[in-house]
Protein backbone atom coordinates (compact mmCIF):
# COMPACT_ATOMS: atom_id res chain seq x y z
CA UNK A 1 0.00 0.00 0.00
CA UNK A 2 2.83 2.52 1.05
CA UNK A 3 3.94 2.14 -3.00
CA UNK A 4 1.11 3.36 -4.60
CA UNK A 5 1.69 6.79 -5.16
CA UNK A 6 4.69 5.56 -7.09
CA UNK A 7 2.74 4.51 -9.43
CA UNK A 8 0.62 7.78 -10.47
CA UNK A 9 1.19 10.65 -12.39
CA UNK A 10 -0.77 13.70 -13.31
CA UNK A 11 -1.17 11.78 -16.79
CA UNK A 12 -2.84 8.82 -14.53
CA UNK A 13 -6.89 9.13 -15.15
CA UNK A 14 -8.18 6.13 -13.59
CA UNK A 15 -7.66 4.84 -10.00
CA UNK A 16 -8.82 1.34 -8.82
CA UNK A 17 -7.80 -0.09 -5.59
CA UNK A 18 -9.48 -2.67 -3.36
CA UNK A 19 -7.98 -2.64 -0.53
CA UNK A 20 -7.25 -5.43 1.93
CA UNK A 21 -9.87 -6.40 4.48
CA UNK A 22 -7.35 -5.45 7.40
CA UNK A 23 -5.69 -2.90 6.06
CA UNK A 24 -4.33 -0.15 8.82
CA UNK A 25 -6.80 2.91 8.64
CA UNK A 26 -3.65 5.19 9.24
CA UNK A 27 -1.73 3.82 6.33
CA UNK A 28 -4.83 3.59 3.77
CA UNK A 29 -6.03 6.81 4.54
CA UNK A 30 -2.76 9.04 3.77
CA UNK A 31 -2.36 6.64 0.69
CA UNK A 32 -6.22 8.40 -0.31
CA UNK A 33 -4.80 11.95 0.51
CA UNK A 34 -1.63 11.20 -2.43
CA UNK A 35 -4.64 11.15 -5.01
CA UNK A 36 -5.93 14.65 -5.78
CA UNK A 37 -2.46 16.12 -5.62
CA UNK A 38 -0.79 13.19 -8.17
CA UNK A 39 -3.92 12.89 -10.42
CA UNK A 40 -5.54 16.30 -10.47
CA UNK A 41 -7.65 14.89 -13.36
CA UNK A 42 -8.51 11.77 -12.47
CA UNK A 43 -11.49 10.51 -14.53
CA UNK A 44 -12.62 6.79 -12.74
CA UNK A 45 -12.22 6.50 -8.70
CA UNK A 46 -13.00 3.22 -7.52
CA UNK A 47 -12.12 2.51 -3.60
CA UNK A 48 -13.29 -0.99 -2.56
CA UNK A 49 -13.32 -2.81 0.82
CA UNK A 50 -12.59 0.60 3.13
CA UNK A 51 -12.42 0.69 6.30
CA UNK A 52 -15.24 2.65 8.01
CA UNK A 53 -14.81 5.09 10.33
CA UNK A 54 -13.95 8.71 11.10
CA UNK A 55 -10.99 9.14 9.62
CA UNK A 56 -11.26 7.12 6.02
CA UNK A 57 -14.68 9.28 5.76
CA UNK A 58 -12.42 12.97 6.39
CA UNK A 59 -9.48 11.16 3.98
CA UNK A 60 -11.95 10.46 1.37
CA UNK A 61 -14.02 13.82 1.46
CA UNK A 62 -11.05 15.55 1.38
CA UNK A 63 -9.48 14.16 -1.20
CA UNK A 64 -12.87 14.49 -3.32
CA UNK A 65 -12.82 18.22 -2.99
CA UNK A 66 -9.22 18.84 -4.32
CA UNK A 67 -10.26 16.74 -7.14
CA UNK A 68 -10.98 18.79 -10.82
CA UNK A 69 -15.11 18.93 -10.68
CA UNK A 70 -14.88 19.06 -14.55
CA UNK A 71 -13.35 15.30 -15.18
CA UNK A 72 -14.65 13.32 -12.73
CA UNK A 73 -17.23 10.88 -14.39
CA UNK A 74 -17.13 7.92 -11.98
CA UNK A 75 -17.02 7.75 -8.18
CA UNK A 76 -17.52 4.52 -6.48
CA UNK A 77 -16.10 4.44 -3.14
CA UNK A 78 -17.98 2.55 -0.43
CA UNK A 79 -17.59 4.84 2.93
CA UNK A 80 -19.73 7.66 3.77
CA UNK A 81 -18.54 11.71 3.15
CA UNK A 82 -18.74 14.92 4.70
CA UNK A 83 -21.53 17.17 4.15
CA UNK A 84 -19.71 19.33 2.49
CA UNK A 85 -18.29 16.84 -0.12
CA UNK A 86 -21.42 15.20 -0.46
CA UNK A 87 -22.60 18.52 -1.51
CA UNK A 88 -19.88 18.95 -3.88
CA UNK A 89 -20.40 15.38 -5.54
CA UNK A 90 -23.69 15.87 -6.17
CA UNK A 91 -23.80 18.61 -8.27
CA UNK A 92 -20.39 17.34 -10.91
CA UNK A 93 -21.07 18.15 -14.21
CA UNK A 94 -19.58 15.35 -15.86
CA UNK A 95 -20.41 12.42 -13.15
CA UNK A 96 -21.65 9.52 -15.01
CA UNK A 97 -21.63 6.62 -12.70
CA UNK A 98 -21.68 7.14 -8.66
CA UNK A 99 -21.68 5.24 -5.57
CA UNK A 100 -23.42 6.45 -2.74
CA UNK A 101 -23.52 5.14 1.38
CA UNK A 102 -24.75 6.41 3.78
CA UNK A 103 -24.85 5.28 7.70
CA UNK A 104 -27.88 6.06 10.18
CA UNK A 105 -30.30 9.18 9.89
CA UNK A 106 -28.46 10.77 7.30
CA UNK A 107 -30.31 13.60 4.40
CA UNK A 108 -28.40 14.47 1.08
CA UNK A 109 -28.36 17.15 -0.64
CA UNK A 110 -30.27 17.30 -3.89
CA UNK A 111 -28.69 15.35 -6.80
CA UNK A 112 -28.24 17.81 -9.81
CA UNK A 113 -25.87 15.22 -12.67
CA UNK A 114 -27.63 15.44 -15.74
CA UNK A 115 -25.27 12.77 -16.94
CA UNK A 116 -25.56 10.66 -14.47
CA UNK A 117 -26.42 6.85 -16.01
CA UNK A 118 -25.55 5.11 -12.68
CA UNK A 119 -26.31 4.66 -9.31
CA UNK A 120 -25.30 2.48 -6.31
CA UNK A 121 -26.94 3.19 -3.12
CA UNK A 122 -25.57 1.34 -0.45
CA UNK A 123 -26.85 2.21 3.45
CA UNK A 124 -26.98 0.02 6.98
CA UNK A 125 -30.05 2.05 8.73
CA UNK A 126 -32.74 4.59 7.95
CA UNK A 127 -33.75 5.59 4.59
CA UNK A 128 -34.15 9.53 4.74
CA UNK A 129 -32.06 9.78 1.82
CA UNK A 130 -34.59 8.67 -0.47
CA UNK A 131 -36.14 12.15 -0.77
CA UNK A 132 -33.15 13.65 -2.16
CA UNK A 133 -34.20 12.01 -5.06
CA UNK A 134 -37.67 14.10 -4.95
CA UNK A 135 -35.75 17.28 -5.69
CA UNK A 136 -33.31 15.65 -8.33
CA UNK A 137 -32.41 16.55 -11.81
CA UNK A 138 -31.52 13.80 -13.74
CA UNK A 139 -31.62 13.54 -17.74
CA UNK A 140 -30.31 10.47 -18.63
CA UNK A 141 -30.46 7.72 -15.35
CA UNK A 142 -30.80 4.14 -17.12
CA UNK A 143 -29.50 2.26 -13.97
CA UNK A 144 -30.15 1.87 -10.49
CA UNK A 145 -28.64 -0.30 -7.58
CA UNK A 146 -30.22 -0.46 -3.79
CA UNK A 147 -28.72 -2.80 -1.60
CA UNK A 148 -29.14 -2.39 2.18
CA UNK A 149 -25.59 -3.20 4.10
CA UNK A 150 -27.26 -4.26 6.94
CA UNK A 151 -29.33 -7.35 8.17
CA UNK A 152 -31.51 -4.74 10.39
CA UNK A 153 -31.82 -2.03 7.51
CA UNK A 154 -35.42 -1.43 6.98
CA UNK A 155 -37.08 -2.35 4.10
CA UNK A 156 -41.05 -2.50 4.25
CA UNK A 157 -42.76 -0.53 1.82
CA UNK A 158 -39.46 0.68 -0.02
CA UNK A 159 -40.91 -0.08 -3.76
CA UNK A 160 -44.28 2.41 -2.81
CA UNK A 161 -41.48 5.22 -1.59
CA UNK A 162 -39.60 4.94 -4.56
CA UNK A 163 -42.15 5.26 -6.96
CA UNK A 164 -43.37 8.50 -5.38
CA UNK A 165 -39.64 9.98 -5.57
CA UNK A 166 -38.70 8.56 -9.18
CA UNK A 167 -42.06 10.02 -10.34
CA UNK A 168 -40.89 13.39 -8.90
CA UNK A 169 -37.89 13.26 -11.04
CA UNK A 170 -38.95 11.94 -14.06
CA UNK A 171 -37.05 8.92 -13.64
CA UNK A 172 -39.57 6.72 -15.60
CA UNK A 173 -39.04 7.83 -18.51
CA UNK A 174 -35.11 7.03 -18.63
CA UNK A 175 -34.60 4.04 -16.12
CA UNK A 176 -34.31 0.51 -18.28
CA UNK A 177 -32.13 -1.25 -14.97
CA UNK A 178 -33.19 -1.53 -11.58
CA UNK A 179 -31.97 -3.86 -8.62
CA UNK A 180 -33.09 -4.12 -4.89
CA UNK A 181 -30.42 -6.96 -3.72
CA UNK A 182 -31.12 -7.78 0.27
CA UNK A 183 -30.21 -11.32 2.57
CA UNK A 184 -33.92 -10.44 4.18
CA UNK A 185 -36.74 -11.97 3.64
CA UNK A 186 -39.00 -10.07 2.11
CA UNK A 187 -42.76 -9.70 0.32
CA UNK A 188 -42.13 -6.00 -2.28
CA UNK A 189 -45.26 -4.32 -3.51
CA UNK A 190 -44.31 -5.37 -7.73
CA UNK A 191 -47.37 -3.08 -8.35
CA UNK A 192 -45.23 0.37 -7.58
CA UNK A 193 -42.79 -0.61 -10.76
CA UNK A 194 -45.84 -1.05 -13.02
CA UNK A 195 -44.97 2.85 -14.19
CA UNK A 196 -41.23 1.91 -15.67
CA UNK A 197 -42.26 1.29 -19.36
CA UNK A 198 -38.72 1.16 -20.39
CA UNK A 199 -37.85 -1.72 -17.70
CA UNK A 200 -35.12 -3.47 -19.89
CA UNK A 201 -33.35 -5.68 -16.40
CA UNK A 202 -35.41 -6.43 -13.56
CA UNK A 203 -33.88 -8.09 -10.49
CA UNK A 204 -35.45 -7.89 -7.15
CA UNK A 205 -33.38 -10.28 -4.98
CA UNK A 206 -34.19 -11.72 -0.93
CA UNK A 207 -33.87 -14.41 0.59
CA UNK A 208 -35.90 -17.89 1.79
CA UNK A 209 -33.42 -18.86 4.12
CA UNK A 210 -35.92 -18.91 7.20
CA UNK A 211 -38.59 -20.02 4.73
CA UNK A 212 -39.92 -18.89 1.46
CA UNK A 213 -40.99 -15.30 1.36
CA UNK A 214 -41.75 -15.20 -2.51
CA UNK A 215 -45.47 -14.18 -3.44
CA UNK A 216 -44.70 -14.32 -7.01
CA UNK A 217 -47.97 -15.85 -8.59
CA UNK A 218 -49.03 -15.69 -12.28
CA UNK A 219 -51.01 -12.12 -11.81
CA UNK A 220 -47.99 -10.65 -10.59
CA UNK A 221 -45.83 -12.12 -13.74
CA UNK A 222 -48.60 -11.02 -15.73
CA UNK A 223 -48.81 -7.57 -15.19
CA UNK A 224 -45.53 -7.18 -14.93
CA UNK A 225 -45.02 -8.57 -18.59
CA UNK A 226 -47.84 -6.21 -19.92
CA UNK A 227 -46.07 -2.84 -18.31
CA UNK A 228 -42.54 -4.03 -18.81
CA UNK A 229 -42.40 -5.34 -22.96
CA UNK A 230 -38.58 -4.69 -23.69
CA UNK A 231 -37.68 -6.67 -20.45
CA UNK A 232 -35.02 -8.60 -21.39
CA UNK A 233 -33.33 -9.89 -17.90
CA UNK A 234 -35.80 -11.06 -15.41
CA UNK A 235 -34.94 -12.04 -11.71
CA UNK A 236 -37.96 -11.79 -9.11
CA UNK A 237 -36.45 -13.24 -5.59
CA UNK A 238 -33.22 -15.12 -5.07
CA UNK A 239 -32.30 -18.83 -6.33
CA UNK A 240 -35.68 -20.17 -6.09
CA UNK A 241 -36.47 -22.68 -3.01
CA UNK A 242 -38.09 -25.98 -2.62
CA UNK A 243 -41.43 -24.59 -1.58
CA UNK A 244 -44.34 -25.86 -3.83
CA UNK A 245 -44.90 -21.98 -4.97
CA UNK A 246 -44.69 -20.00 -7.84
CA UNK A 247 -46.06 -19.17 -11.68
CA UNK A 248 -47.49 -22.00 -13.50
CA UNK A 249 -48.32 -22.28 -17.51
CA UNK A 250 -50.37 -18.83 -17.34
CA UNK A 251 -47.55 -16.77 -15.89
CA UNK A 252 -44.65 -17.91 -18.84
CA UNK A 253 -47.23 -17.68 -20.98
CA UNK A 254 -47.76 -14.37 -20.63
CA UNK A 255 -44.12 -13.44 -20.56
CA UNK A 256 -43.58 -15.59 -23.65
CA UNK A 257 -46.47 -13.40 -25.04
CA UNK A 258 -45.85 -10.28 -24.14
CA UNK A 259 -42.04 -9.59 -23.62
CA UNK A 260 -40.57 -11.39 -26.89
CA UNK A 261 -36.95 -10.04 -25.71
CA UNK A 262 -36.70 -12.24 -22.51
CA UNK A 263 -33.36 -13.93 -22.26
CA UNK A 264 -32.70 -15.04 -18.69
CA UNK A 265 -35.24 -15.80 -16.16
CA UNK A 266 -35.23 -16.42 -12.65
CA UNK A 267 -38.66 -17.34 -10.78
CA UNK A 268 -40.22 -19.60 -8.39
CA UNK A 269 -42.06 -22.19 -10.78
CA UNK A 270 -44.86 -24.82 -9.94
CA UNK A 271 -42.94 -28.30 -12.19
CA UNK A 272 -46.18 -30.41 -11.79
CA UNK A 273 -48.61 -28.04 -13.40
CA UNK A 274 -46.14 -27.30 -16.20
CA UNK A 275 -46.09 -31.03 -16.62
CA UNK A 276 -50.29 -31.15 -16.04
CA UNK A 277 -50.38 -28.21 -18.44
CA UNK A 278 -48.66 -30.78 -21.34
CA UNK A 279 -50.53 -33.66 -20.35
CA UNK A 280 -53.90 -32.63 -19.63
CA UNK A 281 -56.74 -32.74 -21.82
CA UNK A 282 -57.68 -29.05 -20.64
CA UNK A 283 -56.17 -26.09 -21.09
CA UNK A 284 -55.54 -23.93 -18.19
CA UNK A 285 -57.36 -20.64 -17.77
CA UNK A 286 -55.26 -17.44 -17.68
CA UNK A 287 -56.43 -14.89 -15.27
CA UNK A 288 -58.54 -12.95 -17.46
CA UNK A 289 -60.47 -16.26 -17.92
CA UNK A 290 -59.41 -17.22 -21.42
CA UNK A 291 -57.47 -20.09 -22.66
CA UNK A 292 -54.12 -20.08 -21.99
CA UNK A 293 -53.01 -21.23 -25.48
CA UNK A 294 -49.45 -20.92 -26.81
CA UNK A 295 -48.69 -17.99 -28.55
CA UNK A 296 -46.78 -18.39 -31.82
CA UNK A 297 -44.08 -15.49 -30.53
CA UNK A 298 -40.52 -16.27 -30.81
CA UNK A 299 -39.46 -15.62 -27.32
CA UNK A 300 -35.95 -15.19 -26.75
CA UNK A 301 -35.52 -16.97 -23.67
CA UNK A 302 -32.77 -18.95 -23.32
CA UNK A 303 -31.59 -19.58 -19.95
CA UNK A 304 -34.08 -20.29 -17.20
CA UNK A 305 -33.30 -20.65 -13.30
CA UNK A 306 -34.81 -22.71 -10.88
CA UNK A 307 -32.71 -23.24 -7.98
CA UNK A 308 -34.32 -25.77 -5.79
CA UNK A 309 -37.91 -25.93 -7.02
CA UNK A 310 -39.49 -29.64 -6.74
CA UNK A 311 -40.10 -31.91 -9.67
CA UNK A 312 -40.41 -35.44 -9.96
CA UNK A 313 -38.78 -37.84 -12.65
CA UNK A 314 -41.78 -39.01 -14.09
CA UNK A 315 -42.80 -35.48 -14.95
CA UNK A 316 -39.38 -34.41 -16.45
CA UNK A 317 -40.02 -34.99 -20.29
CA UNK A 318 -44.01 -33.19 -19.63
CA UNK A 319 -41.86 -30.37 -18.58
CA UNK A 320 -39.08 -30.50 -21.13
CA UNK A 321 -42.27 -30.42 -23.91
CA UNK A 322 -43.97 -27.85 -22.09
CA UNK A 323 -41.02 -25.35 -21.91
CA UNK A 324 -40.01 -25.56 -25.39
CA UNK A 325 -44.04 -24.58 -26.39
CA UNK A 326 -43.38 -21.40 -24.37
CA UNK A 327 -39.90 -20.82 -24.99
CA UNK A 328 -38.83 -22.14 -28.19
CA UNK A 329 -34.94 -21.27 -27.91
CA UNK A 330 -34.53 -22.51 -24.14
CA UNK A 331 -31.50 -24.25 -24.23
CA UNK A 332 -30.78 -24.36 -20.81
CA UNK A 333 -32.25 -24.75 -17.13
CA UNK A 334 -30.10 -23.74 -14.26
CA UNK A 335 -30.90 -25.82 -11.30
CA UNK A 336 -30.22 -26.98 -7.58
CA UNK A 337 -32.29 -30.47 -7.26
CA UNK A 338 -30.16 -32.76 -9.41
CA UNK A 339 -33.69 -33.91 -11.10
CA UNK A 340 -33.87 -31.31 -13.27
CA UNK A 341 -30.89 -32.24 -15.04
CA UNK A 342 -33.77 -34.77 -16.89
CA UNK A 343 -35.38 -32.17 -18.05
CA UNK A 344 -31.84 -29.95 -19.40
CA UNK A 345 -31.44 -33.45 -21.34
CA UNK A 346 -34.78 -33.73 -22.90
CA UNK A 347 -34.77 -30.05 -24.20
CA UNK A 348 -31.32 -31.30 -25.55
CA UNK A 349 -32.84 -34.38 -27.49
CA UNK A 350 -36.03 -32.43 -28.81
CA UNK A 351 -33.82 -29.76 -29.96
CA UNK A 352 -31.82 -32.13 -32.03
CA UNK A 353 -34.62 -33.47 -33.30
CA UNK A 354 -35.62 -30.07 -34.89
CA UNK A 355 -37.80 -27.33 -34.87
CA UNK A 356 -39.98 -26.24 -32.14
CA UNK A 357 -43.16 -27.75 -30.28
CA UNK A 358 -46.57 -27.05 -32.22
CA UNK A 359 -49.09 -26.00 -29.54
CA UNK A 360 -51.93 -26.79 -31.31
CA UNK A 361 -52.00 -31.27 -30.26
CA UNK A 362 -51.53 -31.16 -26.74
CA UNK A 363 -53.66 -34.04 -25.81
CA UNK A 364 -51.55 -36.33 -28.18
CA UNK A 365 -47.81 -35.06 -26.87
CA UNK A 366 -45.57 -38.21 -25.48
CA UNK A 367 -48.16 -40.92 -27.67
CA UNK A 368 -44.60 -41.99 -29.70
CA UNK A 369 -41.30 -43.37 -28.49
CA UNK A 370 -38.94 -43.69 -30.86
CA UNK A 371 -36.04 -46.36 -30.81
CA UNK A 372 -32.92 -46.16 -31.65
CA UNK A 373 -32.00 -49.93 -31.84
CA UNK A 374 -28.20 -50.08 -34.28
CA UNK A 375 -25.81 -47.50 -35.15
CA UNK A 376 -26.69 -47.98 -38.92
CA UNK A 377 -28.15 -44.73 -39.37
CA UNK A 378 -25.93 -41.80 -38.14
CA UNK A 379 -26.86 -38.72 -39.57
CA UNK A 380 -30.60 -39.75 -40.68
CA UNK A 381 -32.53 -37.21 -42.21
CA UNK A 382 -36.34 -36.02 -41.67
CA UNK A 383 -37.43 -33.86 -44.36
CA UNK A 384 -34.84 -31.27 -44.14
CA UNK A 385 -33.73 -31.28 -40.79
CA UNK A 386 -30.51 -33.06 -39.67
CA UNK A 387 -30.67 -35.44 -36.65
CA UNK A 388 -27.88 -37.11 -35.38
CA UNK A 389 -29.18 -40.38 -34.04
CA UNK A 390 -26.73 -42.41 -30.89
CA UNK A 391 -27.28 -46.14 -30.85
CA UNK A 392 -29.00 -47.39 -27.65
CA UNK A 393 -30.72 -43.79 -26.77
CA UNK A 394 -34.21 -44.35 -26.05
CA UNK A 395 -36.25 -40.77 -27.07
CA UNK A 396 -39.49 -39.39 -25.98
CA UNK A 397 -40.86 -38.26 -29.32
CA UNK A 398 -44.00 -35.65 -29.10
CA UNK A 399 -46.03 -35.94 -31.96
CA UNK A 400 -46.12 -32.17 -32.67
CA UNK A 401 -42.33 -32.23 -33.47
CA UNK A 402 -42.76 -34.30 -35.92
CA UNK A 403 -45.41 -32.48 -37.55
CA UNK A 404 -43.06 -29.30 -37.33
CA UNK A 405 -40.71 -31.04 -39.33
CA UNK A 406 -42.52 -33.22 -42.03
CA UNK A 407 -45.92 -33.06 -43.72
CA UNK A 408 -49.04 -33.92 -40.92
CA UNK A 409 -49.57 -37.13 -42.31
CA UNK A 410 -46.30 -38.87 -43.44
CA UNK A 411 -42.71 -39.38 -42.50
CA UNK A 412 -40.37 -39.02 -45.50
CA UNK A 413 -37.01 -40.35 -44.63
CA UNK A 414 -34.58 -39.41 -47.56
CA UNK A 415 -31.53 -40.88 -47.06
CA UNK A 416 -31.83 -44.77 -46.27
CA UNK A 417 -34.78 -47.23 -47.54
CA UNK A 418 -37.15 -46.63 -45.07
CA UNK A 419 -40.30 -45.04 -47.66
CA UNK A 420 -43.19 -43.88 -45.09
CA UNK A 421 -44.14 -43.77 -41.83
CA UNK A 422 -48.01 -43.83 -40.82
CA UNK A 423 -48.18 -41.93 -37.91
CA UNK A 424 -49.70 -43.31 -34.66
CA UNK A 425 -49.37 -46.92 -36.28
CA UNK A 426 -46.47 -50.05 -35.25
CA UNK A 427 -44.65 -50.91 -38.02
CA UNK A 428 -41.31 -52.54 -39.04
CA UNK A 429 -40.85 -52.25 -42.64
CA UNK A 430 -38.02 -54.33 -44.13
CA UNK A 431 -34.40 -52.79 -43.96
CA UNK A 432 -35.45 -50.39 -40.88
CA UNK A 433 -33.16 -49.59 -38.14
CA UNK A 434 -35.43 -47.29 -36.33
CA UNK A 435 -39.04 -48.15 -35.07
CA UNK A 436 -41.84 -46.28 -34.03
CA UNK A 437 -44.67 -47.77 -31.90
CA UNK A 438 -47.55 -46.29 -29.69
CA UNK A 439 -47.05 -46.01 -26.16
CA UNK A 440 -49.90 -47.97 -23.86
Amino acid sequence: MPFIPWFLSPRTVRIDIKFAANAPTVMAASTIAWFSTLCPDVQHLQLDCLPRNQVITEAVSEMLLACNRNTLQTFYVNCPLTDEARGFLHTLPKLRQLWIFTQGQTSLPPLTLPNLNLMYFGWDSGRDWLQAFSEATFGKLETITFRPISSSAQIGGFLEEFKVVALAASVQNTLSQFKFCTSQSWNPNYSSLLVFKQMELLQIEFSCRNGCSSTVDDNIVTSLARAMPKLEILRLGGAPCSALTGVTLRGLVALSCHCPRLSELRIHVQAGELAEATTGTEPPLLPSGDAAVIPRVDCALKVLQVGEAPITREAASAVAVTLLQVFPRIVNVDHVDGRWGSVVEMIKLFRQIGGHIDHTSKAHLLHLKCSLVTPAYQGTHLSKKSVRKRPGVTVLVALDIIHRIVVPSTVSFNSHPLHQVVLGKRINPPKSKIQLRELG
